[in-house]
């Protein structure tokens, strides 16, 4: 069952101008040498001054002005439990562990229908997902590596599915033969990225923070995907989670997949999803049933991160990484969303 909790607010304090960024950062779709599981168990947990940094953040306009709003938290009760995660077995580098257990959706009854339909194209090479009429949440290092933002990201674009028209000809044809979907390109207004990523690719702060919400330019008028709080895996049924993106390797093709996870940290959830460059940003959600009904309903409740190298007992090994939502994430993304935190008391 989705259990309600109450969530932490967020605030904002003050927002300044800053300086228009230079767009020249090339995309990665994989990063290298972050702190991993051994690393996030020796991480002090944040005090409160910490998170107030950490969870303000960088808001840059189609016009590429940039701005930097600083945030208080209020109604939070720090836990003082250090980052906890479980010893597992080392794996070897792959992106596809053992069969391939991905699958591609063929079926345009199935494509434009909800869930799948949620799940967007980034114009930068990255999936996301819609979490409201007017926003798509996707990965952070998707727009920006750190130190600048990406190249592609000065023109940003996210292309919703369709089903496409009589009109389409030949194009049409192919389409239907390979079950492609075709997209609807929407112009992105503003975007949203907690400072804690520009800390986390240089410091030790990892990838807990690889999250940005986009704000659409005009508004969608299709079923989006709500956000939840991410429960520990014991609370999941089979600690099964799912999600759909569109992998480099099958171009032009909407994939889904659903796995176990391995492992987790309070910011992290480890797992062996099959998953190649292309599905980063994706929405990772479960289905749980509603308190009190008999209904089952999908939340987001992580954002996939990708393929990432970490360290364990002292050597590189490999994860497929997604970042959980956090009371507190869920109350920022909740802020972003709403411009107010008076809809985000409860999640």
């Amino acid at each position: 069952t989705w259990h309600l909790k109450k969530i932490p607010q967020i605030v904002s304090e003050r927002t300044f101008s800053l300086d228009s960024p230079k767009f020249e950062a090339k995309t990665k779709l994989e990063l290298n040498s972050v702190c991993g599981i051994e690393c996030q168990r020796k991480l002090p947990v944040p005090s409160l001054s910490d998170l107030k940094d950490l969870l303000s953040y960088e808001t840059i306009f189609e016009n590429g002005t940039r701005t930097l709003t600083e945030v208080n938290v209020l109604g939070l009760v720090l836990d003082p439990a250090r980052n906890t995660t479980t010893q597992r077995s080392l794996r070897k580098k792959r992106q596809i562990y053992g069969t391939d257990s991905r699958f591609s959706i063929y079926d345009k009854r199935f494509m434009t229908n909800f869930p799948f339909n949620t799940a967007v194209k980034i114009s930068t090479g990255c999936s996301g997902i819609l979490i409201s009429p007017r926003h798509v949440l996707t990965a952070a290092h998707c727009l920006h590596n750190g130190k600048d933002y990406v190249k592609g990201s000065k023109r940003l674009r996210v292309g919703l599915m369709k089903t496409k028209s009589r009109g389409d000809g030949r194009k049409r044809k192919g389409a239907k033969r390979n079950g492609m979907p075709s997209f609807q390109w929407t112009r992105v207004k503003s975007t949203h990225i907690p400072k804690g990523w520009f800390k986390g690719v240089s410091g030790d702060i990892a990838l807990d923070y690889d999250y940005a919400v986009l704000e659409l330019k005009r508004p969608h008028k299709r079923k989006y995907m709500e956000l939840g709080i991410s429960p520990t895996i014991k609370m999941m049924p089979g600690s099964m989670i799912h999600f759909s993106g569109f992998d480099n390797d099958r171009s032009g093709q909407l994939v889904y997949r659903f796995c176990s996870i391995s492992d987790e940290s309070n910011d992290l959830f480890y797992q062996y999803c099959d998953a190649e460059p292309g599905s980063t940003g994706s929405g990772i959600y479960l289905r749980l049933k509603e308190p009190n009904k008999k209904k089952w309903k999908r939340k987001i409740i992580a954002v996939y991160s990708g393929h990432q190298w970490v360290d364990v007992n002292g050597e590189q090994q490999d994860y497929n990484v997604a970042v959980r939502i956090t009371p507190l994430k869920y109350a920022q993304i909740c802020f972003w969303i709403h411009g107010n935190d008076e809809n985000c008391t409860q999640g």
